[in-house]
Order: C-alpha cells, then sequence, then structure tokens
C-alpha cells in the first residue's frame, strides 16, 4: 500500500463497496489505458449524445414549461442576466468563449492533475465523473430540452448569433455537430462542479482552492449570462453530480475525497 493511501482515513460502513475489492485499488492507473479508456469513452458519449433524434416541437414546449414554472415562482432570474451581460459587448463575448472552450480544458486539465498529484484519488474522483456524465446522456435521450435561447419571443438573446462569436449557431458549423437540444441537465455544471471540488478539497495554496469554489460559480453565471441553460437545468446538473458521488461511494465504498489524517 502506497504511503498515500495509508493516509486515507478509514472506510465507514454503510454504503458499499458493490465491487470486490480488485476492482476498487487505490493505486494510479496505467496511464495508456487510462486514455484509450477516456478516449473511446468520450467519442461514445459525443456520439450518443449527437445521435439523441432532435425533437424540436417536444424540447420548445419543454422549454416553454420550465420558463412559464419558473416565472410562477419569481425564480426567473435568466432574462434579466441575459440582458445584463449582452449590455457590455466584451464581457458577453468572452463569456461566449468561456462557454465553448473552458468546459473541456478545466476538466481536463483537472483530471490531469488529479492523476499526477494525487493518484489515491484519482479511480473514485473519475468514476464520480463518468456517473454523473452518463446520468446526464440518459437525460437527453429522454428529456430532450430547448436553451432558452430559443425562446427569442420571451425576449431571450442568442449572445453567440448576434455577436458572431466563432463557432455560432447560425452558421452551421455547431449547430451540425452538437444536438442543441442537450440542455437537460447542464454538463457544464456537472462538470465545473466536479472540478471545482476536486480543487477545493485537494489543491494545497489557499488561491487554488478558492478558484475551485469560483469556478462554478463563475459557470453558473455564463451559462444564464448566455441564455444556454434554464435555473432548472443547472439544479439538475448539481443533482446529477451528486448523484454520480452517491454511485461512486456505492461501488468502492469510499468517499471521493476523504478526508487525510494530520499528525
Amino acid at each position: 500500500m502506497t504511503s498515500t493511501a495509508t493516509n486515507l482515513a478509514p472506510v465507514r460502513r454503510g454504503l458499499g463497496p458493490l465491487l470486490p475489492a480488485r476492482l476498487r485499488p487505490l493505486d494510479r492507473p496505467r496511464l495508456w489505458v487510462e486514455l484509450v479508456f477516456t478516449a473511446v469513452g468520450y467519442w461514445a458519449y459525443t456520439r450518443s449524445r449527437n445521435a439523441v433524434p432532435a425533437e424540436r416541437g417536444a424540447a420548445l414546449h419543454r422549454a416553454h414549461l420550465i420558463w412559464d414554472a419558473e416565472r410562477a415562482l419569481h425564480l426567473n432570474v435568466e432574462l434579466a442576466v441575459n440582458h445584463a451581460a449582452d449590455k457590455v459587448t466584451w464581457l458577453v463575448v468572452g463569456m461566449n468563449y468561456y462557454y465553448a472552450t473552458l468546459h473541456f480544458i478545466v476538466t481536463i486539465g483537472v483530471l490531469v492533475w488529479l492523476y499526477t498529484r494525487h493518484p489515491a484519488r484519482y479511480r473514485s474522483a473519475r468514476t464520480a465523473l463518468y456517473a454523473a456524465t452518463l446520468l446526464a446522456l440518459m437525460g437527453f435521450i429522454f428529456c430532450a430540452l430547448a436553451p432558452p435561447r430559443f425562446l427569442a419571443a420571451e425576449g431571450f438573446i442568442d449572445t453567440v448569433v448576434k455577436h458572431h462569436t466563432w463557432g455560432s449557431w447560425a452558421s452551421g458549423d455547431v449547430a451540425s455537430m452538437s444536438n442543441q437540444y442537450a440542455a437537460m441537465p447542464s454538463v457544464h455544471i456537472i462538470w465545473s462542479a466536479w472540478a471545482g471540488l476536486a480543487l477545493a478539497f485537494l489543491a494545497r495554496r489557499t488561491w487554488v482552492r478558492v478558484l475551485g469554489v469560483l469556478y462554478p460559480l463563475a459557470t453558473f453565471t455564463v451559462i444564464l449570462a448566455t441564455a444556454n441553460h434554464f435555473l432548472a437545468d443547472a439544479a439538475a446538473g448539481a443533482a446529477t453530480l451528486a448523484a454520480g458521488f452517491l454511485i461512486q461511494r456505492l461501488l468502492t465504498g469510499r468517499p471521493a475525497y476523504p478526508r487525510l489524517q494530520r499528525s
């Protein structure tokens, strides 16, 4: 057993493990196996996500239902955030690029960081992320949902189209490759909250832990400001990530981020 593993808090009984001990090791997996596994998993996820029927009519109907429900509950903050951000061109354009790029860059970066710096935590954290992403795919399949930017009649602004940001839906270069009705739950929230938790729990420097807390909050602001998600999508994303961590706990019998015993 590695020195890192010996410092982990003992596993509490009650939730798992469902997997035998040989299938829940703490050591770091081989890099080439992990790269192949991750690449194949992401390819399968992308193909499956984009193969989901668009169901435009049903997706728009659900979008109107969510918007009406949020208005009835006085939770309809999306439109105000969308219009406020759009008034500051440099800000909203930056948010458009944030939405399109950091989603992948930060998640991959945190995976690499966990693999190299926290090998005993990597398997559990990765399992929680993959489980939550798979659950999200189920949401896309059974609950196609149009994002707020499709509700132009309600006053929403599609900031990517208006400001001609790279990857504009209107140009067809993104719309032809991505299911635009895969909004429920928000994978941006799932991945950013997962990355933020990893940094908040495991980073040694205070400023990095603070960034871990701020990153999902910034992402939450961006997905509303760019009219790519409803508040309900974000809430569903947080719940889906929680379910991912629960699945990981049931499989391994240990939390993804147990406390270190300090001497």
